[in-house]
């Protein structure tokens, strides 16, 4: 008998034309979505990657924004090390940052909790707490420096109708400290109270009603579910404002332009300050390296917080 040959399924000749040999090189769809991010990527990478390598070299030369300078190598950073103006600079920035993260989210999480009661005309009062961090900064300031600034100005009045006597709040070192950190949550508690209103939004109300049954109090509710399930928001929320408070330069600038005698000078405030007004772009550059060092070092502690995060 003659053996019948029977043609190869249409099925199977089609799926081995159109999947790639394993090990054969990149497919087709994959390079495709290569050639189409790469001009972003490049465009992001020259953006960001050609004014840091720039600044990296004005950080170890002896210039000016003119020009580059001499090579010193890294005795930039031993001067701004070794600097007490630096360390005063610091020492107020960490103030400043503690104050402004922990300060605006203690408000906006007040805040937060109580939106979610039955209050009246609550729509309104969001939106009018909302307005210190939608208002630009540069009337923001204006008028603190209205309420503040002179002995003429409201606040100094109160207080000396009070009894307290003459108050410089902005001529003041430590005073003009506090007026600035207050300042800083001012501006900065919206913000925090957005993001713990969303994280509060995802927790299921039955669990309170659970532990309300078992016999928790309202604070035991409140430590034990209520921050272990808005954790994560938390963390994020804390890097973002770390971040912004330590590169914070209008709030301090326009308030007191780092004074008086450098004492609300932060680190941000003194790079500025050593790049264009004393024209020593090495140390300058310098400062706001190690400012970011900083940055980096506690941005990925918190991270490292948010993955150790278990809310099962």
């Amino acid at each position: 008998m003659t053996p019948t040959l029977t043609a190869p399924s249409t099925t199977a000749t089609t799926a081995s034309a159109s999947t790639p040999p394993a090990g054969k090189g990149v497919s087709r769809r994959t390079i495709t979505l290569i050639l189409l991010v790469a001009p972003c990527l490049v465009l992001v990478v020259l953006i960001n990657a050609y004014p840091l390598v720039v600044a990296a070299s004005q950080s170890i030369h002896n210039g000016t924004l003119i020009v580059t300078g001499d090579f010193v190598g890294f005795s930039n950073y031993l001067d701004v090390l070794t600097s007490p103006r630096f360390w005063t600079a610091a020492r107020f920035t960490l103030i400043f940052t503690i104050v402004g993260v922990f300060g605006s989210w203690l408000t906006g999480m007040g805040l937060a909790l109580l939106l979610r009661t039955k209050i009246p005309c609550r729509g309104v009062f969001k939106v009018l707490l909302m307005l210190p961090w939608v208002v630009p900064i540069v009337v923001s300031s204006t008028a603190w420096n209205w309420l503040v600034s002179t002995p003429t100005s409201p606040l100094p009045t109160l207080t000396a109708k009070l009894g307290f006597g003459e108050v410089h709040f902005l001529a003041n070192p430590t005073l003009a400290a506090i007026t600035v950190c207050v300042f800083k949550v001012w501006v900065s508690f919206p913000f925090m109270m957005l993001m713990t209103s969303a994280a509060l939004a995802a927790v299921d109300t039955t669990v309170y009603e659970a532990a309300g049954i078992d016999g928790a109090s309202r604070w035991q509710q409140f430590v034990h579910i209520t921050l272990p399930l808005i954790s994560r928001s938390t963390y994020i929320s804390w890097i973002l404002m770390t971040i912004f408070c330590v590169n914070d330069f209008p709030t301090i600038y326009l308030l007191t332009a780092g004074g008086p005698v450098d004492a609300t000078s932060s680190l941000v405030v003194l790079a500025y300050r050593t790049v264009f007004q004393d024209q020593q772009t090495g140390p300058g550059v310098a400062i706001a390296f190690l400012m970011t060092l900083v940055l980096v070092i506690v941005s990925t502690a918190l991270y490292r917080q948010i993955r150790k995060v278990d809310i099962a």
